[in-house]
């Protein structure tokens, strides 16, 4: 997740028209039901490059503590790490995954890899290709992609910490390794999640495997997308989604596209991300993304509270998938404060954070109340 944006005019219209055909499902939100969620997760990708630059976290109470000590005793179950390619900054690389998977098992926190097949940043509006992948072919990127996949996860199980989940693409609304992973090119496209997904299954067998996309209140994205996907034959194990409530509207267009695909293809879902601010204020001198009272929902203040509230009933949310298919969810770089060089472009050290108002800890460093909601949500 970076920044969101709509695919092209012909792309858009293809979204819909579904292949299958059948009438969606419906859902509403699970008002006030609680379940017991297996995956309670936060994306950390940024953590080392946020200590390197000088961030400390602490309790609520003001005392200094190692963060990942912190998600675990807050009851999180996994942490969701990104992984480039070649990143000019050197971080979200193989060696980093590593580094972090041998604190995180420490701490018996779960390993969640979520490879982008880019140097930089993968979403809906950019899946750019490896600078390293420029002049293979549609056999050789897939090649590439295989040996990526196998070495990252082959280097994890060998020391130790192998990966429990694993999504291969990140917001694959347009496809993946444009131009030719593109969504105009299914084939190509089937052939890169091949790939990696027999990659996942031969370094590390028992593996659960995730295909992720944006806009999860979108059914007709979800039924386009996936429906093509399965008639090429593309085996999954999780329906993966990010839910972002200022961009992918209200609360129940996602509970009915949750019941709907889960239903569709026998699949379980994750929220694969989602945030929500503790303040519309900025500790930095970039704008945040989140920065006006127009983009919040009803009953969600930018509070503390409000951020706690969120979290709730996001995992109330996906509790109430029909017949249990909800697994979980994952908050978005829940660790991602404000640190001077630690900012989104990994080519400019200058570049700031337009995230840290999204954070799981203030602007003073402290653990907000959102962090236990998240990881406490039991039945």
């Amino acid at each position: 997740m970076r920044r969101r944006s709509v695919l092209t005019a012909a792309g858009a219209a293809a979204l819909a028209v579904p292949v299958l055909g059948a009438a969606p499902a419906t859902a509403v939100p699970a008002s006030g039901r609680r379940g017991c969620l297996e995956i309670r997760g936060v994306d950390i990708s940024s953590l080392p490059k946020n200590e390197d630059h000088g961030a400390v976290y602490r309790t609520a109470e003001g005392r200094r503590e190692d963060p990942v000590r912190l998600i675990a005793r807050a009851g999180v179950t996994h942490a969701r790490l990104k992984v480039w390619v070649n990143p000019a900054d050197g971080y979200n690389d193989k060696a980093h995954i590593l580094a972090l998977a041998r604190r995180l098992k420490r701490a018996g926190v779960g390993i969640w890899i979520d490879f982008h097949y880019s140097d930089s940043w993968a979403d809906p509006a950019h899946q750019t290709k490896p600078t390293a992948w420029a002049g293979l072919d549609v056999p050789g990127l897939a090649r590439a992609v295989y040996d990526h996949t196998a070495d990252v996860l082959g280097a994890l199980r060998r020391q130790g910490t192998p990966a429990q989940l694993v999504q291969i693409g990140n917001e694959l609304n347009g496809g993946l390794i444009w131009p030719e992973g593109n969504w105009e090119h299914f084939d190509a496209m089937t052939a890169f999640l091949k790939a990696g997904l027999r990659a996942a299954r031969d370094t590390t067998p028992r593996v659960r495997t995730i295909l992720h996309l944006a806009n999860g209140g979108d059914n007709g994205l979800y039924r386009w997308w996936f429906d093509n996907v399965v008639s090429y034959g593309v085996d999954f194990d999780v329906i993966g989604l990010s839910y972002y409530p200022f961009w992918h509207g209200p609360l129940a267009d996602a509970a009915a596209n949750m019941a709907d695909i889960t239903a569709r293809y026998g699949k379980p879902c994750v929220i694969a991300e989602t945030a929500y601010p503790f303040t519309l204020e900025s500790e930095d001198d970039l704008n945040d993304i989140m920065n006006s009272p127009s983009q919040l929902t009803d009953g969600f203040p930018a509070t503390p509270a409000g951020q706690a509230a969120w979290l709730r009933t996001v995992a109330d949310l996906v509790a109430g998938v029909p017949n249990g298919q909800g697994l979980g969810y994952c908050y978005w770089e829940g660790l991602w404060t404000y640190r001077a060089g630690s900012g989104w472009d990994p080519t400019d050290p200058a570049s700031g954070n337009a995230w840290e108002n999204l954070a799981l800890f203030d602007f003073e460093d402290r653990e907000l109340p959102g962090l236990g909601t998240l990881g406490r949500y039991r039945g």
